[in-house]
C-alpha cells in the first residue's frame, strides 16, 4: 500500500512537471517556433515517435521524474542564421515562451485551489456545533472571518486555531494570575472577550465571544482553564469546527487569492531560508516532496487536493526566479539582448546556465540528505 501512495505521489509530481514543460510547448507553437522534442522523463527513450508532419519528436525516457520541450536552435551558440532557430527568434517571442511554463503551473494553482475550496475547503472554518449551556452569540454553519480583527486566511492573514489558542492562553494566564491573588476565588473577576467576525445568511456580523474561567484538578491541586462559550473541542461530540466547503462561485471568486497565497508561503519561505530564520533541514528536494506527499496521502487521499496548488505555486515560483538555468534566468539574458541590441556571448551564456542547473541539482540532493539525517 506504501508503494501505491509514493506512485501516486510520482505521478502527481510528474503531472506538474509536465503542465509546466506543456505551456512552452503550446505558446512556443502559437508563435510558429520550430519544436523538435517533447519529452515525458530523462535518460534513455523507452518510446519514442516523430511527427511525419511536422517533425516533432514525443519521448517517454526512463527516469519519469520530468520532461522537457526540446526548440529548434535553442542550444546553438551563435553559429546558426537559420531564421527558424529558437536563438534568432524576436526577443518578445522568446520571453513568451519563457514565461508559459510559469504560466501555466499558475493557472493549475488557480483551478486546483478553486478544486480545493469546493469539495474539501481550506482555511476558513464554519461552526459545526457548540455548548447549548452556554450563552452563545453565535450559530451552526457561522463561517469565522475574522479574529479580533485579524483576518482568517493562511497566507495573508493567520490561521483561525492559533488565533484562538492565543486569545484563550492570554485569558488563562490572566485568570490564573488573579485567582491566585484573590484566595482561589474568581469572584469580581473582569471576563476576557475577544471579537469574532462571522458570514451568517450573506451577512457579515461581529460580535463578543466571553472566555469563562474554570478550575480542574491537577497534579498539584486545582489548575485554572478557560471555556471558550461551548466552543471545545475535547468533547467526545466531535470538531466545533470544520473547513468551510464553497459553492462553485465563492470557490471561483477566492480561488485566484488562496493561489496567491501559496506562491507568497512559498517566496516567504525562501526568504526565511536565505536569512536563516528557518534551518535547511525543514527545506526538501523531489525526494522529501515525494515521501511527504505519500505519507500525508496515506493519511487521506484529500491532502493531495492540497499538495497540488502548493507544488503548481511552487514550480511557478521556482522557474521566475533570475537564478541560472531557470526560467526566469532566460528571460533576464533575452532582456539584456533586447536593451542590447545584441545578445551575450552564446558560449558564455550556455556555460552560465550549465553551472547553474550543476549547483541546483546538488543543492536538491543535499536539501534532501540534509532532511532525512539531521531533521
Amino acid at each position: 500500500m506504501t508503494f501505491l501512495y509514493i506512485l501516486l505521489a510520482i505521478v502527481v509530481l510528474l503531472f506538474m512537471v509536465l503542465v509546466h514543460e506543456f505551456g512552452h510547448y503550446v505558446v512556443g507553437k502559437l508563435l510558429k517556433f520550430k519544436i523538435t522534442e517533447f519529452s515525458v522523463g530523462f535518460g534513455f527513450p523507452i518510446f519514442s515517435h516523430t511527427s511525419k508532419k511536422t517533425g516533432e519528436k514525443f519521448s517517454f525516457r526512463i527516469f519519469p521524474l520530468g520532461g522537457y520541450c526540446s526548440f529548434y536552435g535553442e542550444d546553438d551558440e551563435g553559429g546558426n542564421s537559420s531564421p527558424e532557430a529558437f536563438n534568432n527568434q524576436k526577443p518578445w517571442k522568446r520571453i513568451l515562451v519563457f514565461l508559459a511554463g510559469v504560466t501555466f503551473n499558475f493557472l493549475t494553482a488557480i483551478i486546483f485551489s478553486w478544486i480545493l475550496l469546493c469539495t474539501t475547503g481550506y482555511d476558513v472554518k464554519q461552526i459545526t456545533r457548540f455548548d447549548a449551556a452556554y450563552e452563545n452569540p453565535y450559530q451552526v454553519g457561522d463561517v469565522v472571518t475574522h479574529i479580533n480583527g485579524h483576518k482568517v486566511d493562511f497566507a495573508f492573514g493567520e490561521n483561525m486555531v492559533p488565533m484562538l489558542e492565543s486569545v484563550k492562553n492570554a485569558a488563562q494566564k490572566e485568570y490564573a494570575t488573579y485567582y491566585e491573588s484573590h484566595e482561589n476565588s474568581f469572584d469580581g473577576l473582569e471576563k476576557h472577550t475577544f471579537e469574532m467576525t462571522v458570514k451568517r445568511g450573506g451577512k457579515s456580523l461581529t460580535y463578543t465571544v466571553t472566555l469563562y474561567p474554570d478550575t480542574i484538578e491537577g497534579e498539584n491541586g486545582k489548575v485554572v482553564v478557560v471555556a471558550m462559550t461551548g466552543l471545545e473541542s475535547e468533547s467526545n461530540e466531535g470538531p466545533c469546527f470544520k473547513s468551510y466547503v464553497y459553492n462553485a462561485w465563492e470557490g471561483f471568486c477566492r480561488c485566484f487569492e488562496v493561489a496567491f497565497g501559496f506562491a507568497w508561503v512559498v517566496l516567504k519561505s525562501l526568504w526565511m531560508l536565505i536569512t536563516f530564520q528557518i534551518p535547511i533541514t525543514q527545506m526538501g528536494g523531489t525526494i522529501t516532496t515525494i515521501a511527504e506527499m505519500a505519507t500525508f496521502a496515506s493519511q487521506s487521499l484529500s491532502y493531495m487536493l492540497i499538495f497540488i496548488p502548493l507544488i503548481a505555486a511552487n514550480l511557478a515560483v521556482f522557474n521566475i526566479l533570475p537564478f541560472p538555468a531557470l526560467d526566469g534566468s532566460h528571460v533576464v539574458f533575452t532582456l539584456i539582448e533586447w536593451i542590447r541590441g545584441k545578445p551575450i556571448n552564446r558560449k558564455v551564456e550556455n556555460i552560465i546556465h550549465f553551472v547553474g542547473i550543476c549547483i541546483l541539482l546538488a543543492f536538491v540532493v543535499i536539501v534532501d540528505i540534509l532532511h532525512f539525517v539531521l531533521k
